[in-house]
């Protein structure tokens, strides 16, 4: 007995106790809880309540008023949010209120709380690989808007936030006439080393595999998910100019904003957050003309036109430049390339392949791009040839095992698939791959339908084969493959029929777009 009286609390035997660092009115509340085991978390005491609740370690009042705070997240105050949560040691609710703010950081970066965080707040969020921009220009002014706040005292600052802006991926048309114009810029030396590095970017396109570093890798929003378009393309005597997308999230295909042109025998690819449809037929002409998708808004938008006119051809996406390679330009077979960069919207030739190929088409894997069969205007090809942009040559490699025209092409593991395709004489289901570091090509399993004119992506370690043409009709089916099993299944069919379609993938945080607001929660009951 003497050492069970010894272990009580001295409380135990006083007859009152005082308790710090509590609000009465939320003790009160919890009293009251303890008896009735009901209460009402709002807006009016969960700042009293949470911390009350902890010290009291009443866990499920404590889980409440964080659940009731996760459904409060909003810009104006998720900063907010996320510093009671670290206060009170509130883990999830702080791991969630920070993904909030990556998520809507153009909005949070205009906000009063933001305007008066910590130094070491605004390195941590400008410095994240998941901040959702839509380009690294709102960092940028998020940044002159925050030292502007406090002019005086943050104006020495400058060069380790500027450290954190992906100077090089901004416009150069912004470098010149906002960056390189602001004083607050140029008073820094650090700065202008910064922003010589971003203008070497810039300058010497085909350097940057060897230029990158952590400020040229792209920003990817965390909690995006892929999202698959099929743009263009044909059926019967018709030339599409409508688009699809299919959403892995819930296994559905939504209609898109139509592109302004009609294109089938298109090329189509992703840069960053954009889809970009290149040349293509309209039904009557070959086309040179570029247009682009934004998918926050759902509407495309004119680009910058290739120097030459190109249908049948193949593109890829290399270092945040577009290739466009092959192709056919009304008249003949083409062996031309020529590469678009978004950052200042300009098309500039590269080498010509050695092999005119129509009907091409081109994937990247380890720094290269890969131009895989066609139709040369007498024979389809097996022949593949691959592109080192600094060097600016082309190279022959392995011919694949079969002759394939209007292929699938991708890359998943390392590994270059090639699905389908047309031969000469037949539509193929035959599907093979190559590897780089043997340089050897190996069939593996065959699609379930007949495709050629189809296009093939990698998304969610599945390669999916869209659309195409089974040798007499147009398809709207799709197949996906798991080189784990070695086998293909059937995915969800696109609306439309879709021959000589083009496809890429998006990495997109909300798709689609939110038909109707969301609700607001005004209070939560335990």
């Amino acid at each position: 007995m003497k050492d069970a009286v010894r272990d009580e609390m001295s409380e135990s035997r006083q007859t009152h106790v005082t308790l710090h660092d509590i609000d009465p009115q939320a003790l009160e509340q919890l009293v009251q809880y303890a008896y009735t085991a009901e209460i009402v978390v709002g807006e009016g005491n969960v700042q009293t309540l949470l911390p009350a609740a902890s010290l009291l370690q009443l866990n499920g009042v404590r889980d409440a008023c964080c659940k009731f705070l996760l459904s409060q997240l909003d810009p104006s105050n998720c900063l907010g949010i996320r510093g009671f949560a670290d206060t009170h040691s509130c883990s999830d609710l702080l791991k969630s209120a920070h993904k909030y703010v990556l998520q809507h950081f153009v909005e949070v970066s205009k906000t009063e709380e933001f305007m008066l965080l910590p130094l070491k707040q605004v390195l941590d969020l400008i410095s994240s690989d998941n901040l959702n921009v839509p380009s690294e220009e709102e960092v940028y002014r998020a940044v002159l808007s925050w030292v502007k706040h406090d002019i005086d005292g943050r104006r020495p600052h400058v060069p380790w936030l500027m450290k954190c802006v992906r100077l090089p991926l901004l416009r150069r048309d912004f470098l010149m006439s906002n960056v390189d114009t602001e004083l607050l810029v140029r008073h820094h030396s650090e700065c202008k080393d910064l922003l010589i590095e971003a203008l070497k970017y810039h300058l010497m396109p085909e350097q940057r595999g060897v230029l990158s570093n952590s400020r040229t890798r792209p920003r990817r929003c965390e909690g995006a998910s892929p999202v698959l378009f099929a743009v263009g393309g044909g059926s019967l005597f018709a030339i599409h100019g409508d688009c699809e997308a299919y959403d892995t999230r819930t296994d559905r295909w939504h209609m898109v904003a139509s592109m302004s042109t009609r294109r089938a025998r298109v090329g189509v690819a992703a840069i960053g957050n954009r889809l970009y449809a290149v040349g293509g037929y309209d039904g009557t002409s070959d086309l040179a003309t570029v247009e682009s998708y934004d998918p926050i808004t759902n509407s495309w938008q004119p680009e910058v036109s290739m120097g030459t006119r190109r249908s049948c051809l193949g593109v890829a996406v290399l270092h945040g430049l577009l290739y466009a390679a092959g192709g056919y330009d009304g008249a003949s077979c083409l062996n031309s390339a020529e590469r678009f960069d978004p950052l200042t919207s300009t098309w500039t030739s590269v080498a010509a392949m050695s092999t005119r190929r129509r009907y091409v088409r081109v994937a990247t894997l380890d720094g290269n791009l890969y131009a895989v069969g066609g139709y040369d205007s007498s024979s389809h090809l097996a022949t593949v040839e691959k592109y080192d942009p600094q060097s600016n040559t082309w190279t022959p490699i392995a011919n694949m095992l079969s002759r394939r025209s209007s292929a699938g092409v991708a890359v998943l593991d390392g590994m270059l698939y090639v699905a389908g395709g047309n031969d000469g004489t037949s539509c193929l289901n035959s599907v093979e791959r190559f590897n780089p570091k043997t340089n050897t090509w190996e069939g593996v399993a065959a699609m379930n339908i007949r495709r050629s004119t189809h296009d093939l992506v990698a998304m969610d370690g599945w390669l999916y084969a869209v659309g195409g043409n089974d040798g007499s009709s147009s398809l709207n089916s799709i197949e996906k493959y798991s080189p784990r099993s070695n086998k293909w299944v059937a995915a969800s069919c696109m609306f439309t029929r879709r021959s000589s379609v083009g496809v890429a993938v998006l990495e997109l945080l909300n798709f689609p777009p939110p038909s109707s607001p969301t609700l607001s929660v005004s209070s939560t009951s335990l």
